[in-house]
Order: structure tokens, then sequence, then C-alpha cells
């Protein structure tokens, strides 16, 4: 050991170039400022910063590794010391105490919001039909929010100023939505922690239930404004198609994103009841303006299937909805705005189904037909024993939806007579 006149303080620079005196494999060089503090070095370079001291427990000195250096700086290796030297003067084990605090950490992380939904995500969510829409809300507005937060220590003010930032954001209903997503994440984590209840109360929600509740249907000009910024707006080649079959269709976002060619036959789409809500086969009578928007399965197609809509020739089915959405919302408004007009209030994909069925209803198509073609299950006794396909009933319902719909968008003369449900 250095005599101690020849002690000198440790620095940076000097640690770096320490090399074990002559005929030493190691050798040990103290520093000034923290007693028992030092650097332990080796003839093959190897560098590590050690107390040497007197530990709990023990009635002789030893040197206790800190850190290698370089993975550790030397101000917090004399820090670290210092803490050690504290906790020794308590009579505590600085490994001890380290490793209680390593356990609590494992186990705080194990217990934050973000652990929660993990475990939410994988064992509930992706089961799912709205899995991507649940996931995006927890991740962009729950996760930065609250994500790092133990879930013993959440408090009713932090869910509020979590809603708070999301209405400020998105506006009152996705607000809501979030909500729902998260109280469904906690109501499923109470169901297995004795210890976990839920902040989220009574009142927290920024909408009334009847407000929440959708009416929003397309006008003719908002179809007409849609189609035509649908020609020209810069959007995935598959995207003015598929905007297009979920109206004339009637069909759910994903239901129609995730059309293959497996489920058409001739003008029949059956959509399959493990990805339908009612989990029930649902089959769809293509009108010859819809199976148009198909077009064909490349010759040499190699995968499994083909999916209809697709960014990635087929291989893929199409998932990119809210870009795509911005843009055309987007073109929908400078068209406007070059023809002086206001911008369309806000809609969804989801209005088109809304629109369809009311189409329906001014094309004079039977409701128990129009609610068949929606795969709406017909409640009562007749739903329960009248298994009767009704086929012919909703091609014919599809038709004057199609009819319709080519009429709204090449409406006739004022002086030409048009009957209704019939194409002019």
């Amino acid at each position: 050991m250095p005599a101690k006149k020849d002690r000198k303080e440790l620095t940076t620079t000097s640690v770096v170039k320490l090399k074990p005196r002559a005929g030493r494999s190691r050798d040990w060089f103290p520093d000034t400022q923290v007693p028992g503090f030092g650097v332990r070095v080796t003839d093959k370079g190897s560098q590590t910063y050690v107390l040497r001291t007197r530990y709990p427990g023990s009635s002789n000195a030893a040197r206790r590794e800190i850190g290698k250096v370089g993975a550790i700086g030397l101000s917090d290796a004399r820090d670290k010391a210092r803490r050690w030297l504290a906790l020794i003067g308590e009579g505590k084990d600085p490994a001890k105490v380290e490793a209680e605090r390593r356990d609590a950490q494992i186990d705080k992380d194990a217990n934050t919001v973000n652990a929660i939904l993990d475990d939410f995500v994988k064992r509930h969510v992706s089961k799912l039909r709205s899995a991507d829409q649940v996931k995006h809300a927890l991740d962009r507005y729950v996760r930065p929010q609250i994500g790092e937060s133990s879930i013993y220590d959440l408090k009713r003010r932090q869910i509020v100023e979590l809603l708070d930032a999301v209405e400020d954001e998105a506006g009152p209903v996705m607000a809501d939505r979030t909500l729902a997503h998260l109280r469904k994440a906690f109501n499923w984590q109470a169901t297995r922690d004795d210890e976990f209840m839920s902040p989220i109360v009574r009142g927290m929600a920024r909408t009334k239930p009847k407000e929440r509740a959708r009416q929003r249907v397309l006008t003719d000009d908002e179809i007409r404004d849609i189609w035509q910024a649908l020609e020209t707006a810069d959007l995935p080649s598959c995207y003015p198609r598929y905007v297009k079959m979920l109206l004339l269709t009637m069909t759910r976002r994903n239901e129609s994103a995730d059309m293959n060619a497996a489920e058409i036959e001739g003008d029949l789409w059956t959509i399959p009841g493990g990805r339908y809500k009612t989990k029930l086969d649902h089959v769809i009578p293509l009108s010859p303006d819809a199976k148009a928007l198909i077009g064909a399965k490349p010759a040499k197609f190699k995968g499994k299937n083909w999916f209809v809509f697709s960014t990635t020739g087929g291989e893929k089915s199409f998932s990119g909805f809210s870009k795509a959405k911005k843009a055309l919302d987007v073109e929908i408004a400078k068209r406007r705005k070059a023809e002086g007009r206001e911008k369309i209030p806000g809609w969804t994909l989801h209005d088109l189904r809304r629109t369809a069925r009311t189409l329906m209803s001014r094309a004079k198509v039977p409701e128990d037909h129009a609610e068949r073609s929606m795969g709406h299950i017909i409640a009562g006794v007749r739903g329960t024993y009248d298994r009767h396909k009704y086929l012919d009933e909703k091609r014919e319902a599809f038709r004057k939806l199609a009819d319709l719909v080519a009429i709204i968008l090449d409406p006739p003369a004022d002086n030409v007579l048009r009957i209704d449900g019939v194409r002019a």
C-alpha cells in the first residue's frame, strides 16, 4: 500500500493512467477525499472502484466493488462510497439495502399502469375486433400521462387531468372513449388483484349518453364531396375503393378492410362469424357497383389469400386509416374553400354505415330487409325461428342502395322526372 505521504487525490485523468507498480499483479490506489475509497488495478488492465472498510457483521476490513472504471464515473463512485459509509454508520449493510431497493423497484415496475395495460392488451384486447382502436387510444392518451404511475398510487385527480388533456386535443367524445377503455382495463385488473381499487368513479364522463350515441348521417352534398375528393386526394391506391365499399355494403371499418378473395363467391361476400360483431356469418349480395370495386386478383399472387384492399399487393389488409382519413379531409376542405363553402362538419367512416341504412329507407327498402342487410339480428320469435337467408331480398336492397347512390352522385336535371329507387 502506498505510504500516506505519497497518496494523491484521484482524478478522472489520473485514474485512467494507473498501472500496478513493478512486481505486482494488482495494486491499490487510495483516494484522499473519501476514507477507504480507491481504485484497484490489475496488470491485465482491469480497473475497479472499491470501498475498503469494516462492514456490518464482520470483524475485519474488506474491499467491495463499487463499479468498473468507465462504467461509473469517479464523482458518482465517490458519492456511492459516501452513501455506503453513511449506511454502515447506521449499522446497515449496503449490499442488503441495495438489494431491497432493487426488489422494491421491480415490484413497482410490475404494478405501473403501463405494465397493467400490457397484460390487459395481451390477454383481453388482442382478442377483440376493435383491438387496434383500443390500443391506439391507450398508447396515444393514457400511457404518456399516467403510464409510469403505480396503480396503487393513482388519484382521481390524475384521471381527471388525463381526460381534460384528451378533451382539449381530440374532443369530449374521444375523452369518453378513452375513459371507457381505461375503466375496462382497471375493472379487469380489479378482478385479479385483491389490493387494487379503481380510481374511476361515476360522473367523470364528458358527455351524456344521448350525446354519445352518434346520429351523423351524411347529406347528398357531403357524399358528392367525399366521392370527388377520393379521386383527387393523395391517398393509398386502394383507399378510394375501400371508402366506397363501406357505403355500398353498409359494413364496418375492419369488415371491409379485411375483405379477401376466400370470402367471395360469385356476387356473394360472406363475412365469417369469427370477425363479425354478431359472431354469425353475414352474407352480402354485392351489387354490380360494389363488385366492380373489388378488382381482379393478380395471376401471379403467391400468398395463401389475397386481400382486396391492400397497399402490399394483397399480402396484408389495409390499415392506415388515420393518415388516409386526414388526407381525405384536407382535400375536401380545400375543394370546399375554393368554392366558397364552409368546412364539412366532422364525420367518421362509421357514419357511412348509418348513411347507407338511411338511404335504404329512402329507396323504399322494407325495414326487415334493410336490417338483415346490415347484419342485424331480428329480435323476437321471427328472429329465432325464421331461418330463411333472404338472399334475394338483400340483393334487391343493395341494388336499390347502389342505384340511389348513383343518382346522388349524378343527379338528374331539374326537368327530368325520377322515380325513387330506379337509376336514372
